[in-house]
């Protein structure tokens, strides 16, 4: 048993890292052209007590994120061994952002019955792999950019070849993270895993920026316990907000300045990527993303109206932010 889930770990290391190197060179085009897809018109209601209750969502995403980056600074201690590439890994990894992956994993687990702890290591190592991702994003070889949160970008402050092993080591570690962990059966575990695996594979993060959202909530109704059509829901839920992530950036990135959104802005335009704004124009962006946010919640219809809060309005958050 201790071999056969020893050799998983080290194909899911060695599959992670593959895909995470190259994952750049997808063409962006597959993103734009599911915007043409016919979007269904929903009549939905109003979504009863969750909308009339005054939920505090920023307040549940700041409290999130503390408990993130608590967990987070404890995962990667600076200390020897590779002292250097610690500090590469915590420049990255804890240097802010909003932390809407882990807390969409967390979300979910609590959505389906789980509780926090349970659902943190994964938290944790989604945001290990986003940031690692952030890095490769940067590289002179991907984007060449030099800001990142309003900060100088990670190959910029410790060199191109400490920024790709320093990608290479949040990979691994986010593997380990999952594969350790202690709250949840192994079969979870596993299932997790795998699903992390696809998540950042052809079908998800290698496929478009935004489209690892849709693993990241499965991934915490997985831990949490969630029935199989619980999962699915959650899935079709994150699928939305995912592709409404990546139109409401392309509207940004052309409609922002630099130091609104803590990143260069107009690179997209420069390098001549089919955007949303550039194929369908910015207002019919919007107008697109309006409608992905309705379909979103259309999902979560029929959850526990507290529970569901926090995922209702992280629909509304992403679908209405300003960097």
């Amino acid at each position: 048993m201790e071999t056969k889930k020893t050799l998983v770990y080290i194909l899911i290391s060695i599959f992670l890292s593959v895909k995470f190197l190259f994952w750049r060179f997808q063409p962006r085009y597959t993103k734009v052209t599911s915007a043409y897809r016919l979007t269904r018109h929903f009549n939905i209601q109003s979504l009863t007590s969750v909308t009339r209750n005054k939920f505090d969502f920023m307040s549940y995403m700041v409290n999130k994120a503390k408990s993130v980056n608590k967990a987070l600074d404890e995962a990667v201690p600076l200390c020897e061994p590779v002292l250097k590439i610690r500090e590469a890994m915590r420049y990255t990894l804890l240097s802010g952002g909003k932390r809407v992956r882990p807390m969409l994993c967390l979300a979910a687990c609590e959505l389906v019955g789980g509780q926090e702890s349970t659902a943190m290591p994964a938290a944790c190592a989604i945001e290990m792999l986003h940031a690692s991702s952030l890095i490769q994003d940067d590289l002179p070889c991907m984007d060449d950019d030099n800001l990142r949160r309003g900060k100088p970008t990670n190959h910029k402050v410790f060199g191109e070849g400490i920024a790709v092993l320093t990608a290479d080591a949040l990979i691994a570690l986010a593997v380990k993270k999952m594969a350790t962990s202690s709250t949840s059966s192994p079969e979870k575990v596993l299932r997790a895993i795998l699903e992390m695996a696809k998540a950042v594979g052809t079908e998800g993060l290698v496929a478009g920026q935004a489209a690892d959202l849709a693993g990241e909530a499965v991934i915490g109704g997985i831990m949490g316990g969630g029935s199989d059509e619980e999962i699915e829901r959650l899935r079709s839920y994150a699928r939305c907000i995912g592709l409404m992530f990546q139109v409401v950036d392309d509207v940004l990135d052309v409609t922002k300045t630099s130091e609104e959104l803590g990143k260069t802005a107009g690179k997209d335009l420069i390098a001549g990527k089919l955007t949303y704004p550039k194929v369908m124009g910015v207002e019919k962006s919007k107008e697109y993303a309006e409608r992905l946010n309705r379909e979103a919640r259309e999902h979560l219809q029929g959850f526990d109206s507290d529970k569901v809060a926090p995922l209702l309005f992280l629909a509304d958050y992403i679908v209405n932010r300003q960097n």
